[in-house]
This record gives C-alpha cells, sequence and structure tokens, in this order.
C-alpha cells in the first residue's frame, strides 16, 4: 500500500505538471491540491482498492484529471459572478437548510402515535376515496402436477378452509390444515397461504396463468378457481374478497388512511412551529417594524 501511495503522489504532481501545488499543500492527508481545493488519498485507496499497480495509476490518473477539470471549470465559472447564478444558489442553500431542519423536527417532535378511532373517523369521512381499484382476495393457492394423485381430497380440503373461515372467522383448524400441508409436501410445485393478508389480483396473477378479466369474472362467481396448462393445475380457495370498485376493507385502506393523517399532521405541525419562531422573534424584538 505504501508503495501505491508512493506512486500516486507521483502521479498526482506529473497529472498537474509539476509538484508546485503539492508543496503548497498543508491539509493533512490530501494528495492533490488545485486552487485551494484539496483531493485526499482517502479517495484516491478507495477508488483503486483491490487492483494491481498498473490499474491503480490508470484508475487514480483519470480520476485526478477529471477532477482537477472540474475544479478549474468551476473556478472560472464562478469567477464571472453571475448574479442570477448567485442568487438560485443561495434559494437552493436556503431551501436545503429548512427542508433538513422541518424534516428533523417532524422526525424528533412530531406525534407519530395513530389512535384507532381517528383511523375509523376519516374512513367514513372519506368512503369514495377507499374504492379499490383492483379485486382484493385472502385464500391458498397450490400448484400441483395435472397428474397428481388425489386432487379430489385436496379440493374437499381447500373447500373446507372456506367454510371454516365462515364459520368461525379465524385461521383455518389445524387438521384441515394439517391435511393441505401434507398433501402439499407430497405433491405440489407451489403453495401460497395468505388467508391472513390481502392479495391484489395481479399479485395472484403472479402464480396463476389467467388472464385478468377472466380472472376478474371467476372471483366474483366462485371461491374455487382452478386453471391449468400442460402440465400443471393451479388451485386457488378463496376465503375472503372483495370486488374492484367496492368500498376497501378498513385494515386494507389503513396505510393510505396513515399517511393522509400524518402529511396532514405534518402540514400543521410546522406551521405551528413557524407561528412559534415569529411570535418569540416579535417577542424578543428581534424583527424591526420600520414606519
Amino acid at each position: 500500500m505504501k508503495k501505491q501511495s508512493v506512486f500516486l503522489m507521483i502521479l498526482a504532481c506529473l497529472s498537474l505538471s509539476g509538484c508546485q501545488a503539492w508543496e503548497r499543500k498543508n491539509q493533512v492527508g490530501a494528495a492533490v491540491e488545485v486552487n485551494g481545493h484539496y483531493l485526499y488519498r482517502s479517495t484516491l485507496d478507495s477508488l483503486t482498492l483491490g487492483l494491481n499497480s498498473e490499474d491503480s495509476l490508470r484508475v487514480a490518473h483519470q480520476y485526478i484529471n477529471q477532477w482537477a477539470k472540474d475544479i478549474l471549470l468551476y473556478d472560472q465559472a464562478k469567477s464571472h459572478n453571475n448574479p442570477e447564478v448567485e442568487r438560485l444558489v443561495e434559494e437552493y442553500r436556503h431551501t436545503l437548510y429548512v427542508h433538513a431542519y422541518e424534516e428533523h423536527l417532524v422526525q424528533t417532535r412530531m406525534p407519530k402515535t395513530i389512535l384507532d378511532t381517528t383511523i375509523v373517523q376519516l374512513y367514513n369521512q372519506m368512503p369514495d376515496r377507499f374504492r379499490l381499484d383492483e379485486s382484493i382476495v385472502k385464500g391458498i393457492i397450490v400448484i400441483v402436477p395435472i397428474d397428481a394423485p388425489k386432487i379430489k381430497d385436496l379440493r374437499k380440503w381447500l373447500s373446507l378452509v372456506k367454510e371454516e373461515a365462515l364459520r368461525a372467522e379465524e385461521e383455518p383448524n389445524s387438521e384441515v390444515m394439517d391435511n393441505i400441508e401434507k398433501y402439499v409436501y407430497q405433491n405440489a410445485f407451489g403453495y401460497e397461504l395468505f388467508t391472513d393478508k390481502w392479495l391484489t389480483t395481479s399479485d395472484v396473477m403472479v402464480h396463476i396463468p389467467i388472464e385478468r378479466n377472466d380472472l376478474e369474472s371467476r372471483i366474483r362467481q366462485r371461491d374455487q378457481i382452478e386453471v391449468s396448462d400442460s402440465t400443471k393445475t393451479y388451485l386457488l380457495q378463496l376465503t375472503e374478497k372483495h370486488m374492484r370498485g367496492e368500498a376497501m376493507p378498513i385494515e386494507y385502506a389503513r396505510p393510505e388512511i396513515e399517511k393522509i393523517i400524518l402529511n396532514s399532521r405534518q402540514m400543521e405541525f410546522l406551521q405551528r412551529e413557524r407561528e412559534r419562531l415569529y411570535d418569540e422573534a416579535v417577542q424578543n424584538k428581534r424583527i424591526v417594524f420600520f414606519n
């Protein structure tokens, strides 16, 4: 590494047509200086890590030359003292500082907890906002060979999952699921249990080769859907469903509702912070009004 650093020092000097810049350097760890701007050895070392000596020199040479040209062009452009550019730079600096500070305030001081009653209230106030663009379902997907044994038993067990979900409004009992999972272990190509989460029709189509309109139609008409291709049979058992255009279940709409509430809360919070700063400045006579 010491040998490589020596080569980089030499290269830095050569790339700037002499070592005058290096002699003026007073920054610890700097490798190159151009008009008071410094390029550090750590940057060059990170660029050439793992390279052999020849490749290290080539990469460093290219980087140093490009860096020096960018610095020289920047200083040349800055020397023209363009008032419009200076104004834009100052506006951008102002915006960056304000944005960073506001993000800090939101992260450290704004309450994030949202009560369930607040979720329900907004959900009821904006029924048209929370409509489904796609149908959503809960259930089970099983993919088996087209000649899988005892597929009638699998269909029956899957149907029982739906019946029990309707009757108990809870997860399928262990006996039925044990039968399904044993069958899946012995015969299935794929298995997806999503009785506790919603999938969109797009999600389902990732697992099952079916056109969207056909899938939507079948979901509307029945709770067990079966599709086959040349080698596989795909079984989709629904335990719950909501069709496109219907109101979202509140638990499905919850992330969007939380986002709306937090965005509104953030706007109010930051506005109050601005008002607080203004009132304090007036009270402390840091704002002077002239007649």
